[in-house]
């Protein structure tokens, strides 16, 4: 029998054609016993059934929850995220079934750093504020929309993973100070990034820009909220990249309004699709995007590959490069009478 995998509808644009192009599907000929298609529809969530039907998910925004793998015809072993983030799936419940979990971490480092430079840029130049007064014929006003320059100026990221040092990278030549907040991260990297690891509320304090740029989990939830806030410079910016609810959205919401800080970018909100009547859709002194602001065709090519890839590993019995949950590969291994020929992550 061949092995079936389903790639989620999600992926797809309006005609119909793969979001990160046909060049990526080329992977899945590096298995002639794998067999794949479409979804017949996009669901929020997968369902019982489709996890029934296929040995593996090629899954972009749906949720994978418990339910999705609780029905003794479950016949999916393996579920590969189109993107980094697993905040949508249920990591316990898939490895209690020995489903193995994979994402694309490496594909989205530099289109996030670059996202995030856009959103900085943007604001510190005060660009469609610009671009306003522009359109409305009130050229005179230039004079009162002074931008920041980055010179001197100290960036503070919240999160010294992958896409963080990547940050730390693109933003060398812009003369910053780098700081950075993470329990986790390694000094040694960080340094070697000429940047410098220091506690949240420090970099709070001495920031001109604040970059959300962590994982989302239970520790992180709400990780910035009102005490952080306040702790801000009435001149700094705050951009989010990373996940909506690692911020207390009101809280964001309230000093902004108060004009307690000078501004915000972000591309990730606590509620997604965002509620078209949330506050800071009306803000001027704020940029939004849909989640999507690192989307390019580079970008969503890189994460396909990377991602079919692991899957092509996984049908032929290797262990893909990025499994989230490497608890579940051997029992998944050998639960498909497959001998792993590759265990290094």
């Amino acid at each position: 029998m061949k092995f079936k995998l389903g790639i989620v509808r999600d992926v797809l644009n309006a005609a119909g054609e793969p979001s990160f192009g046909t060049g990526a599907l080329e992977v899945l000929k590096g298995n002639p016993a794998l067999d794949w298609e479409y979804t017949a529809e996009s669901v929020k969530e997968i369902t019982p059934e489709l996890a029934a039907r296929y040995d593996g998910l090629y899954v972009n925004s749906s949720r994978v929850s418990a339910a999705t793998v609780a029905r003794g015809d479950c016949r999916t072993r393996i579920v590969a995220r189109h993107g980094i983030g697993y905040d949508s799936v249920d990591v316990a419940a898939l490895s209690a079934k020995g489903i193995v979990l994979t994402n694309t971490p490496l594909a989205i480092r530099r289109p996030v750093a670059v996202a995030t430079l856009t959103l900085l840029f943007a604001l510190a130049g005060r660009l469609f504020a610009k671009d306003r007064i522009t359109r409305a014929g009130r050229w005179l006003e230039r004079n009162d929309l002074m931008g920041t320059g980055l010179v001197g100026r100290t960036l503070g990221i919240v999160g010294g993973g992958g896409i963080g040092q990547e940050l730390l990278r693109v933003s060398a030549p812009f003369g910053m100070r780098r700081i950075v907040a993470d329990p986790y991260a390694s000094g040694e990297a960080l340094r070697a990034l000429d940047a410098t690891s220091v506690p949240l509320e420090q970099l709070m304090r001495e920031s001109d820009f604040v970059v959300v740029a962590c994982l989302l989990n239970e520790e992180t939830r709400h990780l910035i909220g009102a005490p952080q806030f306040a702790l801000m410079k009435p001149g700094a910016y705050f951009i989010n990249v990373a996940r909506g609810p690692v911020v207390d959205e009101p809280a964001l919401i309230e000093v902004l309004r108060a004009g307690r800080i000078a501004g915000a970018g972000l591309d990730v909100f606590e509620q997604e699709p965002v509620d078209p009547a949330n506050p800071l859709l009306r803000m001027d002194n704020v940029i939004v995007t849909p989640h999507a602001l690192c989307w390019t065709d580079e970008c969503f090519h890189a994460i396909a590959s990377s991602g079919l890839q692991g899957v092509v590993d996984f049908s032929l019995g290797r262990r893909p490069a990025h499994v989230v949950n490497p608890e579940a590969w051997p029992v998944d291994a050998a639960a498909q009478g497959r001998r792993p020929q590759e265990r290094n992550n």
